[in-house]
């Protein structure tokens, strides 16, 4: 499959030293090849900035968008795409150099500073929302590029750096000084992000939309990579059936695969909780706390509908 994401965003898309594509929005990509071929390693990454993404989508030079993007009504009617949920559920922020900065510990002190932004982006209009609604003055710094963006940010030519919250978390990672960068409590705006195709393929839009469920569905089975062989034997309907080894099971024929395709996805990249501790949570550099990224059994947001 033909999957869009980030050029560069620590955690969610990035090339390591090997030139391989990993991160949390990969690990979908890989999923849904999983899903399809059996194998997640069928998948062609294409990296594009915020202002390529949507055309790329459109033009059909992808197959699918996962490239940590808010959905929203506009981009879910008008630009021709469809959104199946949120994979991640973000908020807006902003971070200062506090040696630069001092005595600022919340974003509204922000009045006349410059802000680093990316232009095209939700993040660029909630940003000028923001500032007028709480009566303040901002210089905005623009740019296309994202690394354009932290470059700018980094080198000092703007005072604060916007974006979503799990972005400047990533992008502290690879400032000079990372520990001298803050992060503001506020945050400003609701952000869902997920991926999306084209609007007019169904079964396509059904195998993406239920990969993802699959992995928040195995997640809640108790089902990993490392217990994946293991749990065919179980006798819980529930796991054998999301497995594909219920007598009679058509799970996978309803979708256009096969009845491995949940046992394909886990074995390629394990559930969602895995995907998000080792690209994003307590096992990766970023640390971020899974918060309303929980399962929805757990005090989060995430809820996916049963395989039956």
């Amino acid at each position: 499959i033909q999957c869009g994401v980030n050029v560069g965003l620590a955690g969610f898309s990035a090339p390591d030293d090997k030139g391989e594509w990993t991160g949390f929005d990969v690990d979908y990509c890989r999923a849904i090849a999983g899903a399809i071929f059996g194998d997640g390693t069928k998948v062609k990454f294409t990296p594009l900035s915020a202002k390529e993404r949507f055309t790329a989508l459109q033009s059909g030079e992808i197959d699918i968008l996962s490239r940590n993007t808010t959905w929203t009504l506009n981009r879910d009617t008008a630009l021709g795409l469809d959104f199946f949920g949120a994979n991640y559920y973000d908020g807006q922020g902003f971070m200062i150099n506090s040696k630069k900065i001092t005595g600022v510990n919340s974003a509204l002190q922000l009045s006349g500073a410059s802000v680093c932004v990316q232009t095209g982006t939700t993040t660029e209009l909630n940003l000028a929302d923001y500032f007028k609604a709480n009566k303040m003055e901002y210089n905005p710094v623009v740019f296309e590029k994202n690394e354009e963006v932290n470059a700018a940010y980094d080198s000092g030519r703007c005072d604060v750096l916007t974006t979503d919250q799990s972005g400047l978390y990533a992008t502290r990672l690879s400032l000079a000084a990372p520990d001298d960068h803050v992060v503001l409590p506020e945050i400003i705006s609701k952000e869902p992000l997920g991926p999306a195709v084209r609007q007019g393929d169904d079964q396509w839009f059904d195998i993406v939309k239920w990969s993802f469920n699959a992995m928040l569905n195995a997640e809640e089975l108790g089902i990993t990579q490392a217990n994946l062989d293991e749990m065919t034997a179980s006798t819980n309907p529930d796991v054998l059936r999301f497995l594909g080894k219920e007598a009679d099971t058509k799970i996978g024929t309803d979708l256009g695969l096969g009845n491995d395709w949940a046992y394909n996805i886990v074995k390629a990249v394990g559930n969602y909780g895995e995907s998000f501790e080792r690209n994003v949570g307590a096992g990766s550099p970023l640390k971020i706390a899974r918060g309303i990224n929980a399962l929805w059994s757990k005090g989060g947001l995430q809820y996916a509908p049963p395989v039956r």
